[in-house]
């Protein structure tokens, strides 16, 4: 239970009716899951508008109602209306009350960016744990709670869900928490009710511009620039030529990272590694730390995420020896994840399910001058059709050979996915195999490694499903290349 008074201080409100010293039961925003005594928040959103649904609330129980407009109830309605002007940026004020402020227990660590913010999560969580800290996370994969993990259906949930992660971290013991804040969830005011400790760009590329998402690029950037006036502490990645627009109202306390430029804190005598079926990357750091390391994930997005993770645990006094450690061993699930299964060649299981994304991670591979580039990958269903035309032409022209196969199919017929991917090889002079069962196909490229390859099993990563006709029917890659090496043996 909790004073509706006291979850409302620090807002700007009017109440339409009824009287704010009320108790509340919870706060909810989902009609479905209203209960007695609740604050029913009415959220107007891109499919449904919870105004439309405050009567129904106020019956099944709703005690209040935090509104942006008027609604309709009836007369003899026993229920409190609230009134704001921004029901999304009202309920994270309201649900950190609700909470107890749990942020203010812990150091909150937010990244944003169009790439590198899942992997840079984790390895900061290693880093910090490695050091003696207790870190939570909350991301695109997963909410980590101690040894609880849960499944996360947005990178950056709800507001209420984030103070409610947030309490939960905090009662669990968790002095730390690193987060990703996706530019969707500082439009919404996902992460208003508290103050980030420290606040991270990594990069930004044209990504999330349409219907219900952002209507064009400035809109994109102005976006991820909201965290730089919610954070006490920036630290962005100088090397990004967006740097500057994304900082320029900021009203932290700023610092640099980069490769190219004269950042803060520096990147050089950056080599790559190979190393008995494994890939990765050598530098050393200079500015405000200097430190030799090695990442054990490859290519030149690899060292801008380690750099990333050292400009964030500096801060947390942890020594060179516990970071070199750390980003000797850390894996991020399906981000150039290596599944080892030979030391003659290298295997690796990463998300790059778009064109732009591929096209990064080829490109990347390519530098480590394989024998051969071997590239497997399929394209959901019920997406846009230009998507397999573009991921087909980049395999095409970069991978010297292809596997297609199945992804997520929903409800398409897989072959025809694949006729569309077939289209945008064809205009290059790829080699290509089509084997529509993904575990045949991924078994076809280990028994076909050749010395010196490095094969990329590319759109699933983490992943452990296959979407078919309405269905998610369980489907590791891992668990399916433990299976063929099973079965070889």
């Amino acid at each position: 239970m909790a004073a509706l008074g006291e979850l409302l201080q620090g807002i700007s409100y009017t109440c339409v009716s009824g009287t704010a010293e009320r108790e509340i039961t919870d706060v909810i925003y989902d009609s479905r899951k209203v209960m007695e005594g609740c604050l029913f928040v009415c959220i107007p959103g891109a499919k449904a508008d919870g105004h439309q649904f405050a009567a129904d609330a106020v019956r099944a129980g709703a005690k209040a109602l935090l509104t942006e407009r008027e609604v309709a109830l009836s007369e003899d309605a026993d229920v409190t209306v609230i009134r704001v002007a921004d029901v999304r940026y009202a309920m994270a004020f309201v649900s950190a009350a609700y909470f107890g402020h749990p942020a203010e227990q812990m150091k909150i660590i937010g990244i944003t960016g169009t790439k590198g913010k899942t992997t840079t999560t984790y390895l900061v969580k290693s880093i910090l744990e490695q050091a003696g800290r207790k870190v939570g996370l909350i991301g695109t994969i997963e909410i980590i709670i101690g040894d609880t993990h849960i499944h996360a259906e947005n990178t950056t949930p709800q507001s209420y869900l984030v103070q409610k992660y947030f309490r939960m971290m905090a009662d669990a013991g968790c002095d730390t928490v690193v987060m990703e804040v996706s530019s969707q969830g500082l439009m919404l005011h996902r992460t208003q009710g508290f103050v980030f400790d420290f606040g991270i760009f990594t990069n930004l590329e044209p990504d999330h511009i349409g219907e219900n998402e952002h209507k064009d690029f400035d809109d994109y950037l102005h976006c991820k620039s909201l965290l730089f006036r919610q954070c006490r502490v920036g630290i962005v990645n100088r090397d990004d030529s967006h740097w500057e627009a994304v900082t320029k109202d900021c009203t932290c306390q700023l610092e640099t990272y980069g490769i190219d430029t004269e950042a803060d804190l520096r990147a050089t005598d950056i080599t790559f590694l190979i190393e008995r079926g494994s890939l990765g990357m050598a530098f050393t750091t200079k500015g405000l730390t200097e430190l030799s390391v090695k990442t054990a994930s490859p290519g030149k997005f690899s060292v801008y995420n380690a750099l990333t993770a050292i400009a964030i645990c500096r801060h947390f006094g942890v020594d060179g020896e516990e970071i070199r450690s750390a980003l000797a061993a850390a894996k991020v699930k399906g981000r150039t994840e290596m599944v080892r299964v030979s030391d003659e060649f290298t295997l690796m299981i990463d998300y790059a399910h778009n064109a732009m994304a591929l096209k990064s991670l080829l490109e990347t591979l390519r530098a480590y001058k394989p024998h051969r580039l071997v590239c497997l990958f399929g394209c959901g269903g019920n997406r846009a059709k230009s998507r397999r035309y573009e991921m087909g032409e980049v395999s095409g022209r970069l991978a010297d050979l292809t596997i297609i196969t199945s992804d997520n199919p929903r409800t398409e017929e897989p072959q025809a996915i694949i006729d569309d991917i077939k289209t945008g090889i064809a205009k290059t002079d790829g080699r290509y195999v089509e084997i529509c069962d993904r575990k045949e196909a991924i078994a076809y490229a280990i028994d076909h490694g050749e010395p010196g390859d490095i094969i990329v099993l590319a759109g699933k990563g983490h992943e452990d499903y296959q979407e078919i006709n309405g269905v998610k029917y369980p489907m590791d890659e891992r668990v399916l290349i433990r299976e063929i090496l099973e079965e070889r043996a």
